[in-house]
């Protein structure tokens, strides 16, 4: 199992998410799965349903400016 991709604030996109495949983590684009769109901002962190790639907010890291 690999550890979690750790992203900072500013990797979100202004929704509060990723697109997985993700350059970050490591993967490419043209022999990955269809891309799709994760909430990390929702909880902090998401899993991709193709592959299983873990995202989550780096440790200190707030999206939005505070609910």
């Amino acid at each position: 199992m690999s550890n979690p991709i750790e992203l900072l604030a500013s990797d979100l996109n202004p929704q509060g998410g990723v697109f997985c495949p993700s350059p970050k983590a490591d993967m490419k684009l043209w022999n990955s799965h269809p891309k799709v769109y994760l909430d990390v901002a929702k909880t902090g962190q998401a899993k991709c349903p193709y592959c299983g790639t873990e995202y989550k907010l780096k440790a200190g890291e707030h999206f939005g400016g505070g609910h």
